[in-house]
């Protein structure tokens, strides 16, 4: 059953007031932009307060606050994930990558102060995201849980996760792959960082194995979610609506459901994936409600 719409306008209130205090912590965290190097501060700045869904912090702390933990120690992991997600799509625009000209209703960040300083803001903001999320630890989090919300973070970030899932994104251009590896091409590059959200959250909410191994199914069925939408609106989206420009897969070659399995079938993965989400978020001991709420947001999102 999805949720109805009462539930969903609650929902979208949540995200409003999540979105709020996220950016209200990314911008008194971040250095100031005429800190020195001033010129690498304004361009960390510029696409990490360029707005965006927020989707990565809320579901940290939407288990971790479920789980009845608040505060700044989850909300430091929160915004962590957000730098981590936000130094991805400056690398991932860069003209070596996907050579795209729009991010979140703006020029990427390429575009307006050039190449060289695009990556070392990414840099910048992988190695910062790293820091922040250490120090969880100064925020009453035990060291055993900061240290293995380090270890969930390092894990999704790296080969083995969110970069390994673009190089085999990147090996997979004007290519034929199965639905199999499709699948697996987006759980590491979107899905990871999306799974360690829902993980870390629980990691700082105290959740036992089982209830870890329920919040990581779910995180890899919301990630695969993220990303089947994504593909759909990469051609049915607008570009004011999206903050970035359509069509792009088309055009690089990209692997993604509606090449391989149509645009009707990709909706019915993205239905079926939907309602695995909603199972695992039922099958958690302690039910958080938004879990439900959110698998049914992310699957009738338009942007």
């Amino acid at each position: 059953m999805t949720p109805d719409g009462a539930s969903m306008t609650g929902l979208e209130d949540w995200l409003r007031a999540c979105r709020s205090r996220v950016d209200e912590a990314l911008d008194r965290w971040l250095p100031p932009a005429d800190a020195v190097p001033a010129r690498l501060h304004e361009a960390m700045r510029y696409s990490v307060c360029a707005g965006g869904k927020r989707i990565r912090p809320a579901l940290c702390l939407m288990i971790a606050e479920g789980f009845g933990v608040s505060g700044n120690g989850p909300l430091r992991a929160a915004c962590a994930l957000e730098l981590l997600h936000t130094y991805s799509l400056i690398h991932d625009d860069l003209p070596a990558m996907d050579d795209d000209d729009l991010r979140r209703g703006r020029p990427t960040n390429h575009k307006v102060f050039g190449e060289a300083t695009a990556i070392l803001a990414g840099d910048a903001l992988l190695t910062l995201a790293f820091e922040w999320m250490a120090r969880i630890a100064d925020y009453d989090v035990p060291a055993g849980r900061a240290v293995s919300a380090v270890k969930s973070f390092a894990e999704a970030a790296g080969h083995a996760g969110m970069v390994g899932g673009q190089m085999l994104d990147i090996d997979a251009e004007n290519g034929e792959v199965t639905i199999d590896e499709l699948r697996r091409i987006h759980r590491l590059k979107t899905g990871a960082l999306l799974t360690a959200s829902i993980r870390i959250g629980g990691i700082l909410g105290g959740a036992d194995p089982d209830e870890m191994r329920k919040l990581t199914e779910y995180g890899r069925h919301i990630g695969l979610l993220f990303q089947i939408v994504d593909d759909i609106l990469d051609i049915e989206g607008d570009a004011a609506a999206l903050g970035k420009t359509p069509g792009s897969d088309a055009r690089l070659g990209k692997s993604t459901f509606p090449a391989l399995l149509g645009m009707d079938g990709a909706k019915r993965e993205a239905d079926r994936v939907r309602d695995e989400a909603l199972k695992a978020a039922a099958s958690l001991p302690r039910p958080i409600s938004r879990m439900s709420e959110l698998a049914g947001w992310l699957h009738g999102r338009k942007r």
